[in-house]
């Protein structure tokens, strides 16, 4: 059976921010500290965010970037829980607000379809180039669509405000060590730091649902 497995990235499969992690790698997690403050603060816009934290990045090699993905504070099983999924035969999209140059690097753990926010250091951002709360809805029924899987064939996982649009969305979702607005849309929510126990949650939503409509 075809099944569509959807993850966030930041809070979900990664402890923190990517922003932060790759700047910590950097050597400049200090003023990037600041502008993560900032924004979640509401201090500064969406644009205002980017426009203060990709000059902290201005010429840093990919081979950098492989560094900081690599030592980043990813949550326990990520790799392991994207082995299984590949290995039956299954889908995995990473649909994430973050760079996309830092997104697409989980295709080397077996991420099928990796979305980001498509940001560059020395690229003006604009608001075109940024990834919505219905960009999110939007991309996963597309996915969907060119799956041929019905929503029931999908779960989605994440943690935060982002994702509300999704989780409002679809029936079988996960909330990961989520927040109050999240957890109280979640069909379940899944409280540490591995993520194969909220991937075997995941799984129970879907088979209890496909065990009811054989019975039935």
């Amino acid at each position: 059976m075809t099944r569509l497995h959807i993850f966030d990235m930041d809070g979900t499969l990664l402890r923190g921010a990517a922003s932060v992690e790759l700047s910590r790698h950097l050597g400049v997690f200090e003023p990037a500290d600041r502008i993560e403050r900032a924004w979640l603060a509401g201090e500064i816009s969406d644009i205002g965010f980017w426009d203060a934290m990709l000059p902290l990045w201005a010429d840093v090699p990919e081979s950098e970037i492989d560094a900081a993905f690599v030592a980043a504070a990813w949550i326990e099983g990520v790799p392991e829980v994207f082995e299984d999924i590949v290995r039956r035969g299954e889908h995995i999209a990473v649909i994430s607000q973050s760079p996309h140059f830092f997104v697409r690097r989980l295709q080397g753990w077996g991420a099928h379809h990796t979305f980001g926010s498509q940001v560059l250091p020395g690229r003006p951002t604009t608001q075109d180039l940024l990834l919505t709360l219905q960009d999110k809805v939007d991309i996963a029924l597309r996915l969907l669509d060119e799956l041929r899987l019905t929503e029931t064939e999908c779960v989605a996982y994440g943690d935060s405000t982002s994702d509300t649009l999704l989780f409002d969305r679809l029936t079988h979702t996960v909330g990961v060590n989520c927040n109050a607005n999240l957890r109280e849309r979640a069909a379940v929510c899944y409280d540490g730091d591995d993520l194969r126990e909220a991937y075997a949650l995941g799984r129970s939503l879907m088979d209890t649902r496909a065990s009811s409509e054989a019975a039935g």
